[in-house]
């Protein structure tokens, strides 16, 4: 499956993670196991802090069917899906 890079970032009044309703259904989506039963592998997530922007690793049947899974990400800020390589295959390409 394809690699991607999914970022999201949102303002500090618009942060679901204190919002009640919103933030267990966005903890959803980061879940290993829900993303997997929607065809997408989480490789790992990180948040920087105080900034409000989120990075997921994730491999995905298309940048479409990825986008498509974190669009709620895209209620309270942006979304943005970027197609990715592991480092191992940009070394053996000889170029990003």
């Amino acid at each position: 499956m394809p690699l991607f890079v999914a970022e999201h970032q949102h303002p500090n009044d618009r942060c679901p993670a204190g919002n009640p309703q919103m933030a267990p259904a966005l903890l959803q989506l980061v879940s290993k196991a829900n993303a997997e039963k929607h065809g997408i592998h989480i490789h790992g997530d990180g948040v920087i802090r105080g900034q409000h922007h989120l990075f997921l690793i994730v491999d995905g049947p298309s940048e479409k069917a990825v986008q498509e899974y974190f669009a709620p990400f895209g209620m309270v800020g942006s979304l943005k899906v970027h197609p990715a390589s592991h480092c191992e295959e940009v070394v053996a390409r000889g170029s990003c």
